[in-house]
């Protein structure tokens, strides 16, 4: 290599290093809430943790800001949000470099027994909806010098947290003004339990919670906790919720009821439901990865587009080059480069 380039690399390098130094830090803050919300039967703790992050100029003003709430993916939580995905020093990177200005975002913790509660009210673990979107708000404001209102409040997330975003968004428009979702997840429960119906013949082992955590059925979690979520069953332990399908070696047998529950309860169904929800909205943007190891994602997302469309629902809606997760929680990501510059555009900063 030559004198002149190897020394054009290392300034460069050099720069980088210093101006990684630059970055003004937030502070991440731990805070815990006994849920009235979440008081239920079947087990789950109702007392969750939620990560607040509180943007580098909060302790030196007396300013308040705006809150954007995120909600966390399946298997995941708001603890590893920021030990594994860093998403503090994407915040911190975000504001400095101008593409935000300063916010505090909320990450609660509403990973369950069966690995998340896609935010919903259920009939036997808990209302995650009234959590999520009443409860855990009143907190933050209560506690936090926030902008108190809805023009200053949005919500986003990723997979099952994207899920949650739009669901809770088009349910509580009074409390959030904007929505962005990062490839939600499980929009429509029923077609994607039929996409995974396979899973189902593992069912007829499973007798107890603790045979989950067994690793060879991990991810049959998944059938559990949306079961869960849209067809509770508050007099059905241990697992207090009805499956749509179950199998007797090969041949498969259908529960009409609870596969009806699963599509009515869907996020993709609301935009009927809740129509005049969505009309209130300031904005709404999801996107999602055109090569998405989760199937169901591409499919759905674009489905769901297509009922806002038909409905004169304005909102945005992007297809990108990526997987599932490749292109979200990492430098000049979607979180970074598409997520945090639109609540920018849509929050209101100033009371």
């Amino acid at each position: 290599m030559k004198k002149s380039a190897f020394i054009v690399i290392l300034f460069i390098a050099f720069t980088q290093w210093i101006w990684a130094q630059k970055i003004p830090e937030g502070k991440v803050v731990t805070t815990y809430i006994t849920a009235e919300t979440l008081q239920n039967k079947a087990g789950e703790n109702p007392k969750r943790r939620v990560t607040v992050y509180l943007p580098p100029d909060y302790d030196k003003s007396s300013k308040r800001y705006p809150v954007i709430y995120y909600l966390h993916g399946f298997f995941w939580s708001d603890s590893l949000l920021v030990a594994n995905d860093k998403i503090n020093h994407i915040i911190d990177r975000a504001i400095s470099l101008k593409k935000i200005k300063p916010v505090i975002i909320v990450m609660p913790d509403e990973s369950t027994v069966f690995k998340g509660s896609f935010y919903a009210n259920s009939k036997s673990s808990g209302n995650w909806s009234d959590f999520t979107s009443i409860e855990l708000v009143n907190h933050i404001d209560k506690n936090y010098r926030t902008i108190a209102h809805k023009d200053s409040r949005g919500i986003a997330g990723h997979s099952m947290g994207g899920n949650g975003a739009l669901r809770n968004a088009f349910l509580h428009p009074e409390v959030f003004s904007s929505v962005y979702a990062l490839s939600p997840g499980i929009l429509d429960a029923r077609y994607f339990a039929m996409t995974e119906i396979d899973m189902y013949k593992k069912v007829k082992n499973i007798t107890a919670i603790k045979d989950l955590s067994k690793p060879e059925n991990a991810r049959t979690n998944i059938i559990f906790a949306i079961a869960r979520a849209y067809s509770g069953n508050e007099n059905k332990p241990p697992f207090f919720a009805d499956l749509p399908f179950s199998f007797d070696g090969e041949n498969l047998n259908i529960n009409a009821s609870a596969a009806e529950e699963l599509k009515k309860n869907s996020t993709s169904e609301l935009p009927f439901s809740q129509y005049k929800n969505l009309k209130k909205l300031h904005a709404i943007k999801f996107d999602w990865g055109r090569n998405d190891e989760l199937k169901h994602i591409p499919v759905t997302c674009m489905n769901l587009s297509k009922t806002l469309e038909m409905l004169k629902i304005k909102h945005e809606a992007e297809e990108y080059i990526g997987t599932h997760g490749s292109e979200v929680s990492r430098e000049n990501g979607r979180i970074e480069n598409q997520m945090l510059p639109f609540f920018n555009d849509h929050l209101k900063f100033e009371e």
